[in-house]
């Protein structure tokens, strides 16, 4: 349906697409003192702003808000339109608890009530 537009108005709805993409997303990835929003993210990679910067590799943190998500190692990254697209080599998800290692046997009680 764009198609129909003139070109001048395309590029300002392109534009303002754009925008709103970077404003209302939550996700950013930090290497070092540099933080970047993310536009779009999948399994094994990840969108960013390519006028923010032109290249983008090593390991970065990726963030939601405050919470820290994950530990990224990126290899890759080309520049597709406006669009930085870096690939992952590998993703380590952070945890907020510490892994057991034992066997967990069936459902625990979360809570004992005393006996009187």
């Amino acid at each position: 349906m764009l198609e129909f537009l003139p070109r001048e108005v395309r590029d300002g709805l392109h534009a303002a697409m754009a925008r709103g993409r970077r404003r209302n997303s939550r996700l950013h990835l930090q290497q070092g003192e540099t933080v970047l929003p993310v536009l779009r993210l999948w399994s094994d990679g990840v969108a960013l702003d390519a006028s923010r910067t032109a290249h983008m590799r090593g390991l970065v943190d990726l963030y939601d808000g405050a919470r820290h998500l994950g530990h990224c190692l990126i290899v890759a990254s080309v520049i597709e339109g406006d669009e930085l697209i870096c690939e992952f080599k590998t993703f380590t998800v952070v945890l907020d608890h510490a892994p057991v290692d034992f066997e967990r046997e069936g459902e625990a009680p979360s809570m004992l009530l005393p006996r009187y």
